[in-house]
C-alpha cells in the first residue's frame, strides 16, 4: 500500500511551489518528493512510472480526491498496470494518516526575516 498527497509551500519571494510526496505505508519510507511550481496529472504519472519500474507497482494506492489523482488519465493508467485506488472521504485527512503525518513533519517551514 502506497499513499500520495500534495504539500504547498512558498519561496522567500512568496511564490508558490508544490511537493508530491509518495509514501510506502508498510515501511513508512518516502519514495519520491517531486517539486515544481505546478504539478499536474502528467507529473503524477511520470513520478509513479519511474517508481513502478524501479520498485514494482503496489497493490493499492491511497489519496484524497484531488484533481491530479482522480484524473481519467491517472485512473486508466493505474487500472492498466493493476493498481487499485483507495480514495479517502472528503474532509477526512486522518484516513491518509501516513502521508499526512509525513507531510506535517516535512512541511516547508517559512521564515520571516525581521529588519
Amino acid at each position: 500500500m502506497w499513499s500520495y498527497d500534495f504539500v504547498e509551500g512558498r519561496t522567500h519571494e512568496g511564490r508558490k511551489f508544490h511537493i508530491l510526496s509518495i509514501i510506502d505505508e508498510a515501511s513508512r519510507e518516502c519514495l519520491a518528493l517531486p517539486v515544481a511550481r505546478r504539478l499536474r496529472s502528467e507529473d503524477v504519472l511520470a513520478a509513479l512510472a519511474e517508481l513502478f519500474v524501479t520498485r514494482g507497482p503496489p497493490a493499492h494506492i491511497r489519496s484524497d480526491n484531488g484533481p491530479e489523482f482522480i484524473a481519467t488519465a491517472v485512473q486508466q493508467w493505474l487500472a492498466k498496470v493493476g493498481v487499485k485506488t483507495l480514495f479517502i472521504t472528503p474532509g477526512s485527512p486522518w484516513e491518509n494518516g501516513y502521508c499526512e503525518s509525513f507531510n506535517g513533519s516535512n512541511r516547508p517551514k517559512m521564515r520571516q526575516d525581521r529588519i
